[in-house]
């Protein structure tokens, strides 16, 4: 499946001494020295003159100074003072790019981006690697640097829904609003909230149905965290950014969990990275019996280039543990297998593997980028209990004039994934054999639009409920989409 995410990002600012290279005259400079050590007492005076000046000299051209003061020869304590403000310089400019990288982090998260994989437009590899869905070129408050981030966007939706001889033909339409703000309240501990329409009880979706008489529109906070900053590791509390690159074949990009998660990258000296991302997921909680939850782990490994491609691959393990369904709905349940007493038939103890490819060779505006995704529920209670997924993209969303188009396969069984939080792309959540064709076009700055076409049927007759086993369902949607 494609979805509507971006690869994330995440550069850190590299500390320390920058390698040293030799002067080119500092070689010919040891040769006239020699030259003058033949000579007398006097000339051998002079040799020392010279070789202190010179020595001033490519010590003030390696430290970056003004070749102009090099005509002054200051002395030893001058040039301990230039060194001294050339290192706090340099610190000051490795705590500016600190800062800016968790800026950038801020606003992904106020846009409900993930540390990331892939992106498209139905299943996603997002989190710390993936492609995007609309530039992400959202403004700061303030053009000097600033503690407060605010970032959001406004899509609006045409969609169709055809070929179910069980149900007639359907055109409607919707709106998603989301408005989320980061404030650093210094440099350890910033704080996030965000701001969404859409039904509170739907941890899937922030689309609002144009309908209802002209009802007003829900909104409701999908976002509200605390996030500890170690550097390299980022820690964070409360109702939080997905922590895990995936597609949308395991997690919907509108998730967001609830507990604490983690999210660790080390760049390698290569230009790779490694990555490690944890969360403990409060599912549902009681006072007085049991609760549900889940422990995920991730680890990640981005590659180096190697000529115009790059890798990337992550294996995770999500383990559910769902004791209490007091606080589940229809709508959570979905498409999953449930025992007579209404509980789940399956436990959900979900190895997933995404690999991707990005080849650059067709030049900045064209990257092509392959992801494909397996599952599988070491829990299930029926064979079907496996899923996987391919995703192809072409072209890029960052400035007006790029255009984007893409492909995806996937297929789901019925107890692959937990339905609760897979994608609500098309009605069916799990069952299902699915084609995906989609094209995006920036023709403004921050302004895109999308459309993408669902070709997609039940896989297996026994759990495909009211729908006609053998028929091909298709969902047409076309979006008009803004950040800012």
């Amino acid at each position: 499946m494609l979805s509507a995410s971006a690869h994330a990002r995440t550069h850190r600012p590299v500390s320390g001494q920058p390698h040293r290279h030799p002067h080119p005259f500092e070689n010919d400079t040891s040769a006239a020295a020699r030259a003058f050590s033949s000579r007398g007492d006097g000339v051998a005076a002079t040799r020392n003159v010279l070789r202190r000046a010179c020595f001033l000299a490519v010590l003030l051209l390696s430290a970056g100074a003004d070749p102009a003061v090099a005509n002054e020869i200051p002395d030893a304590a001058a040039l301990r003072e230039q060194i001294a403000a050339l290192r706090a310089e340099q610190a000051r400019i490795a705590e500016l790019q600190r800062r800016t990288e968790a800026s950038l982090q801020a606003l992904e998260a106020a846009l409900g981006g993930t540390p990331a994989a892939v992106a498209g437009a139905g299943a996603t590899a997002t989190a710390p690697s993936a492609p995007a869905t609309a530039p992400s070129t959202a403004r700061v408050a303030d053009a000097a640097p600033s503690r407060l981030k605010i970032a959001g966007d406004l899509r609006v939706r045409a969609q169709g829904d055809y070929g179910n001889p069980r149900a007639q033909d359907r055109n409607s339409a919707s709106v998603r609003g989301r408005l989320g703000a980061t404030w650093d309240i210094n440099d350890f501990v910033s704080v996030g909230g965000r701001l969404v329409t859409g039904d509170f009880d739907d941890p899937n979706s922030t689309d609002v149905a144009i309908s209802n008489w002209d009802d007003k529109f829900r909104v409701s906070l999908d976002l509200a965290y605390t996030r500890l900053n170690f550097g390299e590791t980022q820690v964070y509390f409360g109702k939080m950014p997905l922590p895990f690159a995936h597609t949308e074949l395991v997690w919907d990009n509108d998730v967001n969990p609830q507990g604490v998660s983690a999210t660790y990258k080390h760049a390698l000296g290569n230009g790779g990275a490694l990555r490690a991302n944890g969360l403990f997921f409060l599912v549902d909680e009681q006072a007085t019996g049991p609760e549900s939850t889940m422990l995920g782990g991730q680890l990640g490994y981005d590659s180096p280039a190697f000529g115009d491609w790059k890798f990337d691959a992550s294996a995770s393990y999500y383990h559910y543990t769902l004791d209490s369904l007091a606080g589940a709905d229809a709508g959570d349940f979905r498409s999953n297998l449930r025992k007579p007493d209404g509980s789940y038939l399956s436990d959900f103890h979900l190895g997933d593997l995404l690999v991707g490819a990005t080849y650059g060779g067709f030049g900045e505006r064209f990257p092509l980028r392959i992801v494909g995704d397996y599952v599988r529920n070491f829990g299930a209670a029926t064979s079907a209990d496996t899923g996987y997924s391919l995703d192809l993209l072409f072209g890029r969303t960052s400035a007006p004039g790029d255009w984007r188009v893409g492909y995806g396969y996937s297929v789901a069984q019925t107890d692959a994934v937990l339905a609760a939080f897979s994608h609500d792309n098309t009605g069916i959540a799990t069952n299902y054999r699915q084609h995906l064709l989609a094209a995006d076009y920036v023709f403004a700055p921050n302004a895109l639009i999308t459309a993408s076409w669902a070709h997609y049927k039940p896989y297996q007759a026994q759990d495909a409920g009211s729908l006609d086993p053998h028929a091909w369902l298709n969902r047409f949607r076309l979006a008009l989409l803004v950040n800012f």
